[in-house]
């Protein structure tokens, strides 16, 4: 296993008592019985060494894989046993839950548990799914409020997209993040400063002649500076705001 698995096993044991897992990229061995593990085979941690799951006496849980939390939830509390499934995502540099051991019938009442109550669950689901679109719009309309707030000189347009683009809904951008959920003006400046770059510098063409980010970036700044000074002050008026 490798090291960074080691050490992940020992920072979630000080926050969680629930056991772990891992789903291993390549093959390794069981330090008990060495038995051979091959990539995409399970092994939990145990005072450092690395277990297969019949040595780490986990043998008789089946794998609940992730996706139906109600059922996890459920199956997690009527097993007398459960370990956390995690697997190292290459892409995204960090570990991503697969799912959970428990014992099949924990699963099966689970099931039973799930299957009873799942009108009435459906319907508290959508009244909060209901009430999560509210919120959202209303965050949208604040986020837009404030924006405009801190740059009165940013074309009402632009500052629609640019709120639009920054609070899309599981996007990960700078406008879901708590922060900027709170309106935090250098949160909304990210969004505005990424708005301009992408929009008025031609940012983006220098990739199609291979320049490196960094130098691409520093090459921009003098421009989103000027545009940004720009919008920080007032729109000037026209000409019929005198009569």
């Amino acid at each position: 296993m490798e090291q960074r698995d080691q050490d992940y096993s020992r920072h979630m044991a000080k926050s969680s008592d629930d056991a772990l897992v891992f789903v291993i990229l390549s093959a390794s061995v069981c330090a008990k019985c060495n038995a051979q593990v091959a990539g995409g085979g399970m092994l939990s941690i145990r005072e450092g060494k690395a277990l297969c799951i019949a040595c780490a006496d986990m043998g008789h849980l089946v794998l609940l894989p992730s996706g139906d939390p109600a059922l996890t939830r459920r199956a997690s509390k009527l097993s007398a046993r459960r370990a956390v499934v995690v697997k190292w995502a290459r892409a995204n540099k960090r570990y991503q839950r697969q799912g959970t051991l428990v014992e099949a019938s924990a699963v099966e009442a689970a099931r039973a548990q799930c299957a009873a109550d799942a009108q009435k669950r459906e319907a508290k689901s959508g009244k909060a799914a209901i009430k999560r679109e509210i919120e959202d719009v209303a965050y949208h309309a604040a986020f837009l409020s404030q924006l405009k707030r801190l740059f009165p000189g940013c074309p009402e347009q632009e500052a629609s997209e640019i709120a639009v683009h920054a609070c899309e809904k599981h996007s990960g951008r700078v406008g879901r993040s708590a922060a900027a959920k709170e309106l935090d003006p250098d949160k909304i400046r990210l969004a505005v400063v990424a708005h301009i770059r992408h929009i008025h510098t031609g940012y983006d063409q220098f990739f199609d002649i291979n320049v490196a980010k960094r130098d691409a970036r520093r090459m921009v700044q003098a421009k989103i500076t000027r545009v940004l000074s720009s919008w920080e002050s007032p729109a000037p008026c026209v000409p019929t705001c005198a009569l």
